[in-house]
C-alpha cells in the first residue's frame, strides 16, 4: 500500500537516498537485519542523508517498527513562529547521537526496524486543511504494525494524529509533557489551534481522561479556571513547581503503574523545559524541567504500551547554537529506547 504520491495530499519522501546504511544487530521478524544508523567512524556527521539519526529512508511502512515522520508546520501558532524548520534541524542535530545508550543499555535499533519516511506534505496556507492531511496520512499506517514517531512542528498537528490512532487502538492513555495544558476552547475564534488540541480531543473521546497526564505546567494565565478546568475532567495536572528539585523517576513509575498495558499516546512538548535548556521554542516559559529531569521521566516510563508519540514545538531561529533541535533529538532517542520490545544489554 503506497501511503501517498509524492504530490499527493499525504506524505511526500524529499529526503536522499542514504546508500551506505549499515545493517548490524540481531534479526527482526521478517528476517532482515534491522537498520542501523551510519556511524560517526564511516561517513563524517556533517555528511550523509538528512534523515533523522542517519537512518535510511522508506517509502513506506510496510515491514517496519517504528516509522519517523516529520511535520513541517506553524500555522497552528499563537505567538512566536518557526516550528515549520523544527524536523528539519532536530534531523540535522541528531546526527551526533550513537545508537546504544551507555546509560541505560538500550539498544533500540538492534531490536526493532526503524526508518525515515520524510515529511508530510501540508497546505502551508490552510491549518484546516493540514489537520485533515495529517490525519489521512496516519490512516494509511493502519494497515501496518508500526509506531510513528512525530518530528513537529506546532502542538496542533497532534490533534489529528490522535484522531487517527483513536480509530485504531480506541481512547488512549496520554503522557502529556508541557509547559501549558492546551484544553482553551477557542484562540481568535478559532477551535483547532495549538493551545486547543486537549479540549477538542476530550470532548472528542479520544481520550481516556484519568489515565491522562500533564506534567510541567505552569506559567500564567487569563483566569483560574485556566489551571483547574481539566482536572474536573479527570486530567492529572502536575505543575512544574510541584516536581521542582526533585527526581521524576518515581513519577514515571507511579504514571506507568497507573496506565498498565492500555495504549498510549506520548506528546512531548520542547517548551516543558526551561528556557534556559530549551530557547527555540515559540512560546517559552521560566521555571521548567531541567534536561535531567526530562530523561529521568522517559527512563521511568519504559513499559508503557507506547502506540505513537511525538516532539513538538522546536522553532531554530530563537537558539543559534542548535542546542534546543539537539535536546530534542537526544529526548527523542529516549523514547525510542522506551518502546515495546527494545532490547537493553
Amino acid at each position: 500500500m503506497r501511503l501517498a504520491k509524492p504530490h499527493a495530499r499525504g506524505l511526500s519522501f524529499p529526503l536522499p537516498q542514504s546508500g551506505i546504511a549499515r545493517k548490524l544487530g540481531a534479526k527482526t521478524k521478517d528476517m532482515r537485519m534491522p537498520n542501523q544508523p551510519i556511524s560517526g567512524n564511516d561517513l563524517a556527521r556533517f555528511a550523509g542523508p538528512q534523515t533523522f539519526m542517519r537512518l535510511p529512508e522508506a517509502q513506506g511502512p510496510a515491514g517496519l517498527d517504528v516509522v519517523i515522520m516529520g511535520i513541517p508546520m506553524d500555522i497552528g501558532t499563537s505567538w512566536r513562529s518557526g516550528t515549520r524548520f523544527g524536523p528539519k534541524q532536530i534531523r540535522q542535530e541528531s546526527a551526533m547521537i550513537r545508537p546504544y545508550n551507555l546509560q541505560t543499555g538500550a539498544a533500540p535499533f538492534d531490536s526493532l526496524q526503524v526508518a525515515d519516511m520524510g515529511d508530510v506534505a501540508i497546505n502551508t496556507f490552510s491549518l484546516a486543511e493540514s489537520l485533515r492531511i495529517i490525519e489521512s496520512a496516519y490512516d494509511g499506517l493502519h494497515d501496518y504494525p508500526v509506531v510513528p514517531a512525530t518530528l513537529g512542528g506546532d502542538h496542533s498537528l497532534t490533534l489529528p494524529i490522535l484522531r487517527s490512532i483513536a480509530k485504531k487502538h480506541g481512547p488512549v492513555a496520554l503522557v502529556h509533557v508541557d509547559a501549558h495544558a492546551d484544553v482553551n476552547d477557542e484562540m481568535f475564534g478559532e477551535r483547532e489551534t495549538h493551545g486547543t488540541v486537549f479540549r477538542r480531543a476530550y470532548e472528542e473521546g479520544l481520550l481516556v481522561p484519568d489515565l491522562v497526564y500533564q506534567i510541567g505546567l505552569r506559567g500564567t494565565g487569563y483566569t483560574a479556571e485556566d489551571f483547574s478546568e481539566a482536572a474536573g475532567w479527570g486530567f492529572n495536572m502536575i505543575t512544574a513547581p510541584e516536581i521542582w528539585h526533585k527526581s521524576l523517576t518515581p513519577l514515571g513509575q507511579e504514571i506507568r503503574q497507573a496506565i498498565g498495558d492500555h495504549p498510549c499516546y506520548l506528546t512531548y512538548d520542547i517548551d516543558s523545559l526551561d528556557p534556559a535548556y530549551a530557547p527555540g521554542t515559540g512560546t517559552p516559559e521560566i521555571g521548567g524541567l531541567t534536561t535531567p529531569q526530562a530523561m529521568e521521566l522517559i527512563r521511568a516510563l519504559r513499559g508503557l504500551n507506547i502506540v505513537g508519540f511525538d516532539m513538538v514545538e522546536v522553532s531554530p531561529m530563537y537558539d543559534t547554537s542548535g542546542n534546543t533541535a539537539l535536546t530534542a533529538a537526544n529526548l527523542m532517542f529516549e523514547i525510542l529506547s522506551i518502546l515495546p520490545g527494545v532490547a537493553y544489554r
